[in-house]
């Protein structure tokens, strides 16, 4: 029998945190604002999984991200702030209300002239980028509305050269996955999506518990 991951509890995440993460007084800032919104705060990534995703764009020497779904911009921020200085970050959105917040912060942290922020449709800013960023983006990150999810990652393959990186947000659904009968329009969207992903032979895949569940999806 194989060996399971941990699970994490509350003094365990405490202990995780308290030996990993190694926080600003600019990103601690940003996660109280955001969670002075209410129930949409519930949309901001872990300040784990913000940390992950900047040591990745290191790792891969990302200089071309795109991002779906920015929010207040916390994961953009934690993100943009990994780019060497000529590095540019694609972030699309629909809410100007949000993204005002991001663009406070980004301007503090002294990256925001390597984010791109489109607001309206992310379809359509994607493939608005296929004339001249096709096979040029080193790394994606998806975020957004569940229901496009799958829209979002074929427009994304197109732009995401071979051996780049696709990580998708929210793909454990807080365990709503498991639930065979769902009629939660999103649970059904999640759970058709990491179907999908699992079979496609375009890419390699690994789904990591950190966070509400990340998909790494290597391009071939």
């Amino acid at each position: 029998m194989s060996r399971r991951t941990i699970g994490l509890d509350d003094d365990l995440h405490r202990y995780l945190l308290d030996v990993s993460l190694r926080d600003t007084p600019l990103l601690a800032r940003l996660r109280a604002e955001t969670a002075a919104l209410g129930d949409s705060a519930r949309m901001q990534i872990s300040p784990e999984q913000g940390q992950f995703m900047g040591l990745l764009v290191g790792l891969t020497g990302a200089r071309r991200i795109v991002e779906v779904g920015t929010f207040t911009g916390y994961s953009a921020l934690c993100m943009a702030s990994a780019l060497p200085p000529d590095g540019r970050l694609i972030a699309c959105d629909i809410s100007e209300q949000w993204t005002s917040i991001a663009r406070r912060y980004w301007t503090e942290a002294g990256i925001a002239d390597r984010i791109d922020l489109h607001l309206g449709p992310a379809m359509d800013t994607l493939e608005s980028l296929q004339a001249g960023e096709a096979g040029r983006v080193d790394l994606a990150f998806i975020d957004a509305d569940k229901s496009n999810y799958l829209g979002y990652y074929e427009a994304l393959l197109r732009l995401v050269r071979p051996g780049g990186l696709i990580m998708v947000d929210n793909v454990l659904w807080g365990g709503s996955v498991l639930e065979t009968d769902a009629t939660d329009p999103d649970t059904r969207a999640i759970q058709a999506f990491n179907r999908f992903v699992h079979d496609d032979q375009r890419v390699d895949i690994s789904l990591l518990p950190i966070g509400d569940g990340l998909s790494l999806i290597r391009c071939r």
